[in-house]
């Protein structure tokens, strides 16, 4: 499940994000959120949680309300970090906020989250994606626990296509053309996907230069593509109609493509599917750290992460494989994300914003 913004309304909030942070100043504590010494100590008081609304869905976060019942929590959500950044800059107060890789930028921007110290998370060794470029600052601190991530590769229509290809070349194979989709939603995946497919290996560290020759790639392809879809229903409608053979998209709408009766098959291309991580982290003005501390251990326990992965997400800690019922333990298994690229806000992002907007007006 993809969880961005669309490309028309990135930039725009980024940038206010980013003027409403500097307006605020530096704020709150930036050393490490220091650890409980017993993460399975009862927790009291207040906690404050800033996510998206599916990470406190009754049905995930119900029972961590149960389990702390002299805990009082307060929900709030966002649709993006950079809608995050700016209320937390603007004064707006949680103890524990979502975060993804590829939106981090807003939060550090103004040191509006503290480092963990990952002693307080008994289950941070195990996880997938736990060293990788968004999770980690430049100091190697770690400023989330991540905690969910959606690999994004091919999804081909067996019946039209029976031996799928393996590469993000095929998104560009003249055979498909005018039956292909790309998402559209944002800029990092459109750009990476090219990227790679043009035998770039950083997709998320093009130089400016680099960009520019992805937006003229994609440009001089605008023919190939049926489609830009802006969510999963547009691309599963698409497959369902037939107009569509192939695209590229997350594991969870290819589940959902073949429960609409469509065949496909989802494949993870040879040079790397990309995919979001995110996880929760802990604000720089948290009143309640050993709170934050039992929510975020909550999420990465085996059971948690077990029920997470039924709603299609790959369970970061492969403890809870056990757990996971058979129909979704092929989707769920971290071992899938062995050579994915964590999508990450890149050092000149507003250029691949650029790039996109203008790829979509031609």
């Amino acid at each position: 499940m993809p969880r961005k913004l669309p490309a028309t309304t990135v930039g725009v909030a980024l940038a206010a994000a980013v003027l409403a942070i500097a307006a605020c100043g530096t704020a709150g504590n930036s050393s490490l959120a220091p650890a409980p010494k017993n993460p399975d100590a009862k927790v009291t008081g207040t906690l404050r949680t800033f996510t998206y609304d599916d990470t406190i869905a009754p049905d995930l976060f119900d029972n961590f309300k149960k389990q702390n019942p002299d805990l009082d929590v307060q929900s709030a959500t966002f649709d993006s970090d950079s809608e995050a950044a700016a209320k937390l800059a603007g004064g707006f107060r949680a103890d524990v906020v979502e975060v993804c890789a590829d939106e981090i930028d807003p939060l550090l921007a103004r040191n509006l989250l503290r480092p963990i110290d990952t002693k307080g998370v008994p289950a941070f060794g195990r996880l997938a994606f736990r060293n990788s470029p968004g999770i980690r600052n430049a100091k190697g601190q770690v400023m989330f626990v991540p905690l969910q991530a959606g690999p994004q590769g091919l999804i081909v229509n067996t019946k039209e296509i029976p031996n799928p290809p393996d590469s993000w070349k095929a998104l560009f194979d003249p055979a498909y053309k005018g039956r292909v989709a790309l998402e559209g939603d944002e800029p990092l995946t459109p750009i990476g996907e090219t990227a790679l497919a043009m035998g770039m290996k950083d997709p998320m560290g093009l130089s400016d230069g680099e960009v520019s020759r992805v937006q003229d790639y994609l440009t001089a392809h605008t023919d190939q593509f049926r489609s830009y879809t802006q969510s999963d229903p547009d691309t599963v409608n698409l497959l369902k109609s037939g107009e569509v053979v192939l695209t590229d998209g997350g594991r969870g709408t290819a589940v959902q493509a073949q429960k609409a009766g469509v065949p496909v098959k989802w494949v993870a291309p040879k040079e790397g599917a990309l995919s979001w991580v995110c996880g929760l982290g802990i604000p720089a003005d948290s009143a309640n750290i050993p709170a934050a501390y039992k929510m975020i251990n909550y999420y990465t326990s085996p059971h948690t992460q077990a029920q997470s992965a039924q709603a299609g997400y790959v369970a970061l800690n492969p403890a809870a494989l056990p757990f996971v019922p058979p129909a979704y333990k092929a989707t769920a298994n971290p071992a899938v994300l062995a050579n994915a690229i964590p999508e990450r806000q890149p050092d000149n992002f507003q250029n691949y914003v650029h790039a996109w907007q203008e790829v979509q007006t031609r």
